[in-house]
């Protein structure tokens, strides 16, 4: 009778590939909806920036003129991302900005001079 031995046997099996895979298919189902949540935080914070932003600008019309203004191109150093912040009504006493980031989940809504925000 021959015995065949193998030797130096190297590799996976099909089975410990199997397992590997399986294991990182959990892993990115956890990961993917976690990273969606992350993505909606962080649009929702530029937002919130923007507003403060903007907010400065307006004070700082504010001081120049003694009224606050509804046109964006007039406020000097406002770098608020394009589109996502809106100047709602503006007097000589305070103004309104409405901010909504359209990857976003949420519109905020600042009233000043005070700074007080709101979200819906």
């Amino acid at each position: 009778m021959i015995e065949i031995t193998r030797q130096n046997e190297k590799g996976f099996t099909l089975i410990e590939l199997m397992i590997v895979i399986a294991i990182i298919g959990i892993l990115a189902a956890i990961a993917i909806p976690q990273f969606s949540v992350y993505r909606m935080r962080s649009y929702n914070s530029v937002v919130l920036s923007d507003l403060r932003n903007t907010a400065l600008a307006e004070e700082a019309y504010y001081t120049d003129n003694k009224s606050y203004t509804s046109d964006q191109g007039r406020l000097a150093g406002n770098y608020a991302s394009k589109g996502v912040v809106q100047i709602s009504s503006a007097s000589e006493t305070s103004y309104i900005l409405i901010g909504y980031h359209p990857s976003g989940d949420k519109t905020f809504t600042l009233i000043g001079p005070g700074g007080v925000i709101t979200s819906n």
